[in-house]
């Protein structure tokens, strides 16, 4: 099948290198790759095949070109990614408010909050990223696809990311993390198998929320990540993060939980781009 390209239109400003930054960092070895302002990755189909989705920033116009096989299918897919349908106009103009973040937005206006392609995919990379360092987590999750995901094609995008069958029968040498995370991952991916866990990003948000927050090694920051990158919620907030932590100190304000979480009260319902600013400061 030959490639498409569409343009996917957003409201400007967008945060490109921020954007592209963040996913860099993030790039899954064998998954997923950046190059300059392009965004390659690996995605399973609707029939259960592999496609490249090739993303590119175009600095000259309001619109990010979209390149893959199945553009009907694929672009709401790519648009979640780089979260295209935000307005950053009222988002940054809403988190202004507050004084100690309206310098950074004024630094980098239009952020957003990178989407992905999958959602139990965004949980198992959330789950393998507790308390270690992105570095740590992208290394982890490298070897995951290698020995668990299905061979795609040759590098740098060699694999499609395991799917919840793959996982849910994994031992925990395969995972390659401790056992009790190794158990929390195999729950993950049962609970989905079975129905009991919706993903998509669709299903009622608490719900979701909710049956994340049930499963054994899945605290209140892994539940906000999911929030923000998985579930599009742009309220999602990970509560307690050493991130935010770390910003909010460098700003010359309290690091404690109870005043973080009032602090937080300011930035809703855009705590997840409030989340990323910090991130990125």
């Amino acid at each position: 099948m030959e490639t498409t390209e569409v343009e996917l239109a957003y409201r400007p400003p967008i945060a490109a290198d921020r954007l592209l930054s963040f996913l860099s960092a993030r790039a899954v070895p064998g998954l997923e790759q950046v190059d300059g302002r392009t965004y390659r990755r690996s995605i399973r189909t609707s029939s259960g095949t592999g496609a490249v989705m090739i993303l590119t920033v175009d600095p000259d116009t309001d619109a990010v070109q979209l390149r893959v096989e199945d553009p009907a299918s694929m672009i709401p897919i790519a648009r979640r990614m780089f979260d295209l349908d935000a307005d950053p106009t009222i988002i940054d103009a809403a988190l202004s408010g507050d004084e100690a973040l309206a310098p950074l937005i004024a630094a980098a206006p239009g952020t957003r909050v990178p989407g992905t392609a999958d959602g139990f995919e965004l949980a198992v990379r959330a789950i393998v990223g507790q308390q270690v360092s992105v570095a740590g987590a992208r290394t982890t999750l490298g070897r995951i696809v290698a020995r668990l995901g299905t061979t795609f094609g040759p590098e740098p995008i060699s694999h499609l990311f395991p799917s919840p069958a793959a996982i849910a029968g994994a031992s925990r040498e395969d995972l390659g993390v401790p056992g009790a995370r190794a158990e929390t991952l195999r729950e993950l991916a049962r609970r989905v198998l079975e129905g009991e866990l919706d993903l998509s990003g669709v299903a009622d948000l608490a719900t979701t929320r909710a049956a994340l927050a049930s499963i054994k090694g899945v605290g209140p920051w892994t539940v906000g990540y999911i929030s923000m990158r998985a579930l599009s919620d742009p309220d999602g907030f990970p509560t307690r993060d050493l991130g935010v932590r770390h910003a909010l100190a460098a700003l010359g304000l309290p690091t404690d939980p109870r005043s973080i979480a009032e602090r937080a009260e300011r930035w809703r319902p855009w705590r997840a781009y409030a989340t990323m600013h910090l991130w990125q400061a």
